[in-house]
């Protein structure tokens, strides 16, 4: 076990090296700055993945942000990216550390998984500034986490199964059945549900986060059951590939895949990760940061819905547009009883509205209408 650690943590220097090298900062070169000139310091950040940068899904959304950091801040910023990063806590900090090592003074985890070892890392490194995606760790000075809202746009995307589906069953492949999973099937489940009062949702998880292989196997099992629509929580595009093979329609999550599913694809909730890392970035530059927990919604523009293809009708769209509009201006909150629990147990009174801290409490259960397996 030693020696695999010793030749797991070589292996990420070489890699972490070679990846320094080929580019950050955009893919150009940085320019020495001269000695006293204090316009030319260069801030380096550092990017962890679970995924690769490309991966159709997860991954390439984080990486989205990142490529916008470095158009935004051009030439005063520099990035650092390790790709396929495991969630195992000496891996993180090796990975870390690496970039550290190359002068990074912020770094950026952005999987779950990744949040103790930055937690770790944040005592140990003072001077560095430490975020986390998805997490619920922070500390005072040095270390922060950011989320969202993705009830909003998952709700929106349940509207348009809910109006499209011809056998009112509608297929979700899950990853695990965590909290912030649940959120996102009870949304897509109430949003419809509120435009269909018969439709179903079938839920699968795959245990796993990226799995291409068992996320299209699971969409497969859901789509011979029936669920003409399939949606995902979950790192690939293999659903929407495997919707597209059965002549079925998907909709996707993380980012727009129109081009990669276009016979199956209706639309996305997404992640606009560049208006958190941006501004954030900025008051880290300037001193100003001051941790915290960061909940971004469709009002801020953290989230959103991927443009809907021409596979969704014009009346639906036009319908998901008004709701839409109201999200965006703060005024439809999802989460508004009475909401039932899958053996019709009250989880939210009537007119009681849930806020952020109740949500991550009460929607671990699932809602009426909700079938799983594990």
């Amino acid at each position: 076990m030693k020696k695999l650690t010793k030749f797991l943590a070589l292996a990420l220097t070489v890699t972490m090296s070679m990846t320094a090298l080929v580019g950050c900062g955009g893919g150009n070169e940085q320019p020495a700055a001269e000695a006293g000139d204090a316009t030319a310091e260069v801030t380096k950040v550092g990017f962890i993945y679970i995924g690769s940068q490309n991966d159709g899904g997860y991954s390439q959304a984080q990486h989205n942000g990142t490529k916008a950091v470095q158009e935004y801040f051009g030439d005063k910023v520099e990035t650092i990216i390790a790709e396929n990063v495991a969630e195992e806590k000496q891996t993180v900090k090796t990975t870390a550390i690496n970039m550290i090592d190359q002068g990074a003074s912020i770094v950026v985890g952005t999987s779950f998984g990744f949040m103790d070892a930055l937690e770790e890392l944040a005592t140990e490194y003072p001077e560095v500034t430490f975020l986390h995606f998805s997490g619920y760790k922070m500390n005072e000075t040095n270390f922060g986490n950011y989320f969202g809202a993705m009830e909003e746009p998952r709700y929106l995307s349940g509207m348009i199964a809910g109006m499209m589906t011809e056998t009112n069953k509608l297929g979700y492949v899950a990853a695990f059945p965590y909290t912030e999973v649940h959120i996102g099937i009870d949304a897509f489940a109430l949003g419809a549900q509120s435009v269909n009062p018969d439709v179903e949702v079938k839920v699968v998880y795959v245990n796993s986060w990226n799995d291409p292989a068992n996320e299209k196997a699971a969409a497969e099992s859901l789509l011979a059951q029936d669920c003409d629509i399939i949606t995902q929580h979950g790192d690939s595009a293999g659903p929407q590939l495997a919707a597209e093979a059965a002549g079925k329609l998907a909709v996707g999550y993380n980012l727009d895949n129109s081009k990669v599913a276009p016979g199956s694809f209706l639309t996305a909730p997404v992640w606009h990760h560049d208006k958190y890392l941006i501004p954030t970035i900025e008051k880290i530059i300037a001193g100003e940061y001051v941790p915290e927990s960061y909940y971004g919604t469709m009002q801020d523009g953290y989230l959103g819905l991927a443009p809907m293809t021409e596979l969704v009708p014009q009346d639906v769209q036009d319908k998901v547009n008004e709701v839409a509009a109201k999200m965006e201006a703060g005024e439809f909150p999802v989460f508004v009883g009475p909401i039932y629990d899958t053996e019709g147990n009250e989880l939210v009174a009537e007119g009681e509205t849930l806020d952020r801290a109740a949500i991550w409490t009460v929607m671990q259960n699932l809602v009426k209408g909700v079938s799983a397996v594990n």
